[in-house]
């Protein structure tokens, strides 16, 4: 699933009705989910963050917006915080899977709809920019609402989109800046300390913008128009500055990671330690504000891994306990990866691989079709990547098979990830089957009924078909790792790796008759010969190589 995160800002803080009529209609979508919503009292300003599909973001984005411009009058509005819109910007966000080029077509296509039904002028900005002075918003919004009315009309001026023109409706709404950048990670570090000015100093060095420059005499630095000159920090896309917390009775280094994939959290956290020390200080811990996106903490978990020497062939909920541990997120607040990760607010636990063991052979022994074959020969897969993955792991840095390290880790990951794939098949393949049930209980009353009911079926049925044959395909790749773990692995986990061999080829040959019996049902022939020809062809590999791994392990037993 592509998934994107959007985060606009309405300029409402302080009516509460309002602030819920607008996140109703993020709500009413499906596909999209309400994360946060932040209301500001001071800044009469509501920064609302959801995520879902790249479609229905958008959508969710052009009701909020509508139902804004509808509600909020800017004649009337005051607040700390600069702005010039009932909705005042609105960037798109890669999450999981968009490129960044494809958040700035996602701004486009909701910016040429603002424009064009809601008649709000928009303009574009960072990576959906169209022309380079519209890249930085503090540009775009110079002046703020009041400029609008002499900036109108004026060609530089001119917005992506809408009119051009100011007028009683524009006056209402102001003008809505629409965008794609980087997720922003707010980040703070905490020290054993209570002195703001010593956070501040950290903080000087680890920011982009760095320090102010000073001569021998202690004086400020400036440049031929009078502006102060800097001292660059160590790292760029950072932001940040030192302040006292009373909640925690500790002073933190604030930091805000413009762009995680220049500048990781995990970069920062170890340049503060070492620059702590220096000042005397401890780093204790350190905590993320708000949500953050997978890869950033499964990067950070590999890092510290790499650092130990320790293999990455770990369940992916392994790793992203390893970051917070070793960035310490534990230190001021809980940090719940299932609350605080994005993609984990959907990721829906399946039916089947939540159960407890003995509730699902429980289940699978009941009077009904589905769990049934299917799901069994998923699990088998499941359970041989997994003894793969246990062998890997045993070896990596065990002594006298310390040059196999880098082979077993490569294996580990990849057991991983087949794993992983194998337990998405198991409920996958009994939804598969409910679909093509679901289907003989259309109506067929009518010549025009029973015709659609006959494809609905055919269409259900190869979805039913194509989940056993990719688990098919994938216990190959699984018996060729278990190869890999028979003859270079831990040889006292030789039996576990022959089992992993063996429960892969029960996987695919539980997939094989799976495929083969769904394909007596259909009346493409054609269909039906090319799946029955790819499915001969794997199963033919997996033997062939079962066999051999069946050989080399009893040969060695």
């Amino acid at each position: 699933m592509k998934l994107v995160e959007c985060v606009p800002n309405f300029s409402e803080g302080r009516d509460k009705q309002k602030i819920d009529a607008i996140c109703n209609e993020i709500k009413k979508i499906d596909g999209v989910r309400l994360l946060d919503v932040d209301p500001g009292f001071a800044t009469n300003r509501t920064v609302v963050t959801f995520a879902g599909d790249p479609d229905s973001a958008v959508e969710a984005a052009f009701q909020a917006i509508k139902k804004a411009a509808e509600i909020i009058d800017m004649r009337h509005h005051k607040g700390e915080h600069p702005r010039q819109g009932a909705t005042d910007v609105c960037p798109f966000i890669p999450i999981a899977g968009p490129t960044m080029e494809e958040c700035a077509e996602l701004a486009r296509k909701l910016g040429k709809r603002v424009g064009e039904e809601l008649k709000i002028p928009v303009y574009l900005y960072e990576h959906a920019a169209s022309i380079p002075s519209r890249k930085n918003l503090v540009e775009i919004r110079a002046g703020e609402y009041e400029a609008i009315p002499r900036k109108l009309g004026k060609p530089e001026w001119k917005p992506d989109f809408g009119p051009d023109k100011y007028d009683d409706y524009v006056a209402k709404t102001g003008v809505t800046v629409i965008g794609a950048r980087q997720f922003l990670i707010a980040y703070n570090i905490n020290l054993n300390t209570t002195s703001v000015a010593k956070a501040k100093e950290i903080a000087f060095t680890l920011r982009e913008r760095g320090r102010l420059k000073r001569d021998k005499k202690g004086d400020k630095v400036v440049d031929k128009e009078g502006n102060n000159v800097y001292v660059p920090g160590l790292f760029k896309e950072c932001k940040a500055m030192g302040w006292f917390i009373p909640e925690y009775k500790r002073a933190q280094i604030t930091i805000n990671l413009t762009d995680f994939h220049v500048t990781p959290t995990q970069a920062v956290f170890d340049a503060a330690v070492k620059e702590t020390e220096k000042l005397g200080l401890r780093v204790t811990g350190s905590e993320i504000v708000g949500m953050v996106p997978k890869k950033a903490m499964c990067d950070t978990g590999l890092y510290y891994l790499k650092k130990q020497n320790e293999t990455a062939g770990i369940p992916e909920e392994d790793i992203i306990n390893v970051a917070v541990m070793s960035l310490g997120l534990n230190d001021v607040s809980h940090f719940d990866p299932a609350k605080k990760i994005i993609e984990k607010q959907f990721e829906e636990k399946g039916m089947l691989t939540n159960m407890t063991v003995t509730d699902f052979t429980n289940e699978l022994s009941r009077n009904s079709a589905a769990p049934g074959g299917g799901s069994v020969s998923a699990l088998a897969g499941s359970l041989s990547a997994s003894l793969t993955a246990m062998v890997a792991a045993l070896t990596h840095n065990k002594k006298g098979y310390e040059k196999h390290n880098a082979e077993m880790e490569k294996i580990g990951i990849e057991a991983q990830k087949i794993k992983d794939f194998m337990i998405k098949a198991i409920d996958d393949d009994t939804e598969a089957f409910n679909k093509v049930m679901a289907c003989f209980s259309m109506a067929k009353g009518t010549d025009a009924e029973k015709a659609v009911r006959a494809k609905a079926i055919e269409e259900a049925t190869k979805g039913a078909t194509l989940v056993p044959l990719s688990v098919l395909g994938k216990t190959l790749d699984a018996v060729k790792i278990s190869k890999v773990v028979a003859e270079h692995g831990n040889q006292n986990s030789l039996s576990d790796a022959g089992v992993a061999a063996l429960m892969a080829r029960a996987g695919a040959h539980g997939a094989y008759y799976n495929v083969l019996i769904n394909l007596k049902t259909f009346t493409n022939k054609k269909w039906v010969d090319d799946i029955r020809k790819k499915a001969d062809l794997l199963i033919k590999e997996v033997d062939a190589l079962a066999d051999g791994v069946q050989k080399l392990v009893i040969g060695k037993l």
